[in-house]
């Protein structure tokens, strides 16, 4: 028998986990490792970039600000849904909005990418960040409101940054290849470092809770930066703050009517070269697990025990290739996935900007008709 759980756990009664039109998804069931009649789909960074219909709505208006527009973001975040008919959306939002919605002075610069004012390089510079008010979350709540009425049973799924990913960019000041700031901070002040995961950790774990109670049906926590890092400096230094901002949507559960079990909402956790890390992501707390491309998703089951669901893992370059060639890739992952409890077929990394938008309605159509 499930015991009760506090009502600070409970999902409202309208949102889609506990209404019925999430709960049963090929999605949600594959993250809580079920399987079902067909793959899930869905493909990081499907919302923008590669579609046109994307390109012509951004017209005049910068990434942050696309972002904090809830009617804006909204659409976009629904555009691949209707265009690929793939199993879920995934929030329209950027890894630093948290931080621009903290305060901290943080822009998108076309090309390079997040650039901050002020990179935070000392302890004096981790006590004056300031907190994330929740009020400032409106315009995501309202964006993700406005998408779940209208995706019906589609699962959406949150977004943010993990709280390494994030502590990257403000001590390095923006993006770097090596990140020789960010660890070098790690080592040298560690009480800094500490102090500053800590405060990342909460924007983080608010951010993504926002997102769920206003009706997100899984929650992705994105470590952009963790393969950077060796094995034992994540389990040390970067891992326990992972696992404090997912805290906050840990155990979500709703109770959906007509006497079906209740159902939490699940968490999957990636990183972009991350197969060293992948078990000690996964013991962070999550459900599921993304893999990159750069190793086989047999490997990657066996490297997490055999019992942990995995998402991944088509190589984004393969996008490019004669429809051939990616079909016998995708037939590959979608195998291999087989050795996983159950699997969600995703990119190994984001859908490329001059990506053939037909190309990834074609992989759905794909793999759905192999049910």
């Amino acid at each position: 028998m499930i015991p009760a759980l506090p009502d600070t756990h409970l999902l409202p009664a309208s949102h889609p986990l506990s209404d019925g039109r999430t709960a049963s998804s090929p999605l949600v069931r594959a993250y809580h490792g079920v399987r079902s009649d067909r793959t899930p789909v869905w493909f990081m960074r499907q919302a923008g970039r590669s579609l046109p219909e994307y390109r012509e709505l951004r017209v005049g208006t910068r990434m942050l600000d696309a972002c904090l527009d809830p009617e804006m973001a909204s659409e976009i975040t629904l555009q691949p849904v209707r265009r690929h008919g793939v199993d879920a959306a995934i929030f329209f939002s950027d890894i630093v909005i948290p931080l621009r919605l903290a305060g901290v002075g943080v822009d998108i610069v076309p090309g390079r990418g997040p650039v901050l004012e002020h990179p935070v390089r000392t302890a004096a510079d981790v006590a004056a960040l300031p907190p994330l008010d929740p009020d400032t979350l409106a315009p995501i709540t309202a964006a993700v409101q406005r998408t779940v009425a209208v995706l019906g049973s589609t699962p959406l799924i949150g977004f943010a940054g993990a709280p390494f990913t994030l502590a990257a960019y403000l001590v390095e000041g923006g993006p770097s290849k090596d990140h020789l700031a960010a660890r070098g901070l790690m080592h040298s002040d560690p009480d800094a470092w500490d102090a500053l995961l800590a405060w990342c950790a909460e924007v983080t774990g608010t951010f993504l809770r926002a997102q769920v109670l206003a009706g997100a049906s899984a929650a992705q926590l994105f470590d952009s930066w963790a393969g950077g890092l060796s094995l034992l400096d994540y389990r040390d230094r970067v891992a326990p703050a992972s696992a404090r901002a997912l805290d906050p949507v840990r155990g979500l559960t709703a109770t959906p009517a007509g006497g079906v079990d209740p159902v939490t909402v699940p968490l999957v956790h990636f990183g972009v070269g991350t197969g060293e890390l992948l078990a000690a992501m996964r013991d962070v707390g999550v459900d599921a697990v993304g893999v990159d491309w750069r190793i086989p998703l047999d490997e990657a089951s066996r490297r997490l025990g055999g019992a942990t669901p995995v998402q991944g893992n088509i190589d984004p370059a393969l996008l490019s290739a004669p429809w051939p060639v990616l079909e016998r890739h995708v037939t590959d992952v979608l195998e291999r996935g087989r050795s996983a409890p159950a699997h969600v077929l995703n990119l190994g990394h984001g859908v490329p900007p001059e990506t053939d938008p037909d190309v990834l309605s074609r992989i759905v159509e794909f793999v759905h008709g192999r049910a």
